[in-house]
């Protein structure tokens, strides 16, 4: 199967190379095919804690979405994709996304080792998914191997966040940057505050010591108060 891999910011064109990446606008000389970029980035996995690694591109894949793997006791899962197909990588059982803006390779991964696919039902509506398989379209709040994710919206009408033991998986929700927190700005800026309030309702009772972000991982009792300050701002 033809599938290409936009260099500028990851995202995976399943079929026929479009003559611009659907999800940045990058032009197709900026695009890889999916072997090459197989044989080019080593997707490399780090460890967060005793049953949690974060999962990155060696060299950096365009925006570099990371991914983690978390060992259940009831199997591997991973929360989103790498952009990268390794078919080195250890196996999961299930792939549980945040929402629809980074499917990776999971098609891939999901045909290798017969993962079953997980994003919210109206994050699964949009056209960027059309050619990816999705196996459940889940509706709201659920339980998945003792990892527990909560539906709230905002930045994405199906955007989902996950808890797993201490570690909260917050995707690209909020950045990170050197002045502090900010809300992603590429979404509905009202509706990312609204729904940041359910977030925080969720996870300030929560006993969480770390937080896995897009790009970084940081302790959630210095993360919590930058989180506060960015819901005090109106």
């Amino acid at each position: 199967t033809q599938q290409w891999v936009c260099l500028q910011c990851g995202y995976n064109m399943i079929g026929e190379m479009p003559d611009v990446c659907p999800f940045c606008g990058a032009r197709h000389d900026r695009f890889m095919a999916w072997d090459v970029a197989e044989n080019t980035y080593l997707v490399t996995a780090q460890p967060v804690n005793d049953v949690v690694s974060q999962l990155l591109s060696v060299p950096k894949l365009g925006l570099e979405h990371a991914a983690y793997r978390i060992e259940t006791a009831d199997g591997a899962v991973w929360i989103d994709s790498p952009s990268a197909f390794n078919r080195t990588l250890a196996p999961v059982q299930s792939i549980l996304f945040t929402h629809h803006h980074f499917l990776g390779a999971s098609n891939q991964y999901r045909r290798f080792w017969n993962a079953e696919v997980w994003l919210h039902e109206q994050d699964a509506r949009h056209r960027l998914v059309s050619l990816f398989d999705i196996d459940r379209r889940f509706g709201g709040d659920f339980n998945h191997r003792g990892i527990e994710a909560y539906h709230v919206g905002g930045h994405a009408p199906g955007f989902t966040f996950y808890i797993y033991q201490d570690v909260l998986f917050i995707c690209d929700y909020v950045f990170l940057t050197a002045s502090g927190l900010r809300f992603n700005p590429f979404g509905p800026d009202s509706q990312t505050r609204k729904q940041a309030q359910r977030i925080y309702q969720i996870v300030a009772g929560k006993a969480l010591k770390i937080v896995c972000g897009y790009n970084y991982v940081a302790n959630f009792a210095d993360w919590l108060p930058g989180f506060e300050r960015l819901l005090a701002v109106t």
